[in-house]
């Protein structure tokens, strides 16, 4: 499977689209649509895009964003893809990237959460996505609603009921 166009749009508004280096909640110099800026990146003064050396330190275009979105995307849909056993309706998979591409391959591949999916456990969920609402040991008002989003997600829930429940959390 693919991340959606849904799921994408969701990317860009829980992301956001920044075209120049700014810290996210956890300190981390961040580009684009969530890309972190590896130390190689950082030093360098530049990243790899299509192949291709993308110097960032003025900014890039929303073109580049949208593509760099795109290809730091793969490996995070490959790893689901891989790490799931089970099927997935496309709001599930698309809550599932979202969850992984924030929190890191490798804390999705050893989470309880891939457990009770593989398990077939879908009912149990929402409870273990709103558990990932902490960086740096504190909780985070935007892991909160991003969490909250990728559970009304995960439901199926359409954008009115996700605005409810938004509302209910905040």
């Amino acid at each position: 499977m693919q991340i959606g166009d849904q799921g994408k749009a969701l990317f860009r508004e829980w992301e956001g689209v920044v075209p120049h280096v700014y810290l996210d909640s956890g300190g981390a110099p961040t580009i684009g649509i969530g890309h972190l800026l590896t130390p190689s990146e950082r030093s360098s003064g530049k990243l790899w895009l299509r192949g291709q050396p993308l110097h960032y330190r003025d900014g890039i275009s929303a073109t580049e964003c949208e593509a760099l979105l795109e290809q730091d995307l793969e490996p995070v849909q490959r790893c689901v893809n891989e790490a799931v056993t089970v099927p997935l309706t496309q709001n599930q998979f698309d809550a599932l990237v979202s969850f992984a591409f924030n929190v890191g391959n490798s804390a999705f591949l050893h989470s309880t959460l891939l457990k009770r999916v593989n398990a077939g456990r879908f009912e149990d969920v929402p409870f273990e996505l709103a558990r990932w609402n902490r960086d740096n040991n504190r909780v985070v008002a935007g892991l909160v609603n991003r969490r909250n989003k990728e559970i009304a997600l995960w439901l199926g829930l359409d954008s009115g009921d996700r605005t409810a429940l938004d509302q209910a959390a905040g």
